[in-house]
């Protein structure tokens, strides 16, 4: 579960978040639903560990966040940000197999291969695996990102606006 506890994000003057309090249950889908500015990008890098707290706890199965084992944490939680640049040339496999750099440390098992040939193809991602990114369309894109992040098999999975350039089709999938 995670357990976010009186939370404050202030840039300068502005409060972006405003001692926010919610949990968020193992298991299921949360949404976040708001206007352009409302801060919910910046929750969700808080509860990431993106950027930190000025403010409150953020508790995931009853640890602190803030304190918690880089590695250990990145085994829980994955996250998928609104906009995804990486400055270096990655085909599609390459970037899926980043998630599970967590377990294996750049030495993929047999066990990191299965789980990145199943988000490649849940994902729908095969004819294209060895393909670099910058040959992809925007919704390539997000789906070879996706597919990194389910590659990661966390507990929990933070996705900001994971639908961004995607068709109709994987957006129902998704």
């Amino acid at each position: 579960m995670v357990k976010i506890k009186e939370v404050v994000k202030t840039y300068g003057d502005s409060v972006v978040i405003d001692h926010v309090s919610m949990t968020i249950p193992k298991g299921k889908i949360t949404s976040f639903i708001g206007p352009n500015g409302a801060g919910k990008s910046t929750l969700l890098s808080i509860v990431s560990r993106l950027i930190a707290k000025d403010h409150g706890e953020v508790l995931i199965d009853d640890q602190e966040v803030s304190t918690a084992n880089n590695k250990e944490l990145a085994k829980k939680l994955s996250i998928l940000k609104q906009s995804n640049h990486i400055n270096v040339r990655l085909t599609v496999r390459q970037l899926v197999s980043f998630g599970r750099f967590p377990y294996s440390q750049g030495r993929l098992t047999e066990l990191d291969k299965k789980m990145i040939d199943s988000a490649i193809k849940y994902m729908e991602l095969e004819e294209m695996e060895d393909k670099f990114l910058d040959q992809l369309s925007g919704g390539q894109k997000q789906r070879a990102y996706i597919a990194m992040v389910i590659a990661q098999d966390t507990d929990y999975i933070l996705l900001d606006e994971p639908l961004n350039n995607l068709d109709m089709k994987h957006s129902v999938k998704l």
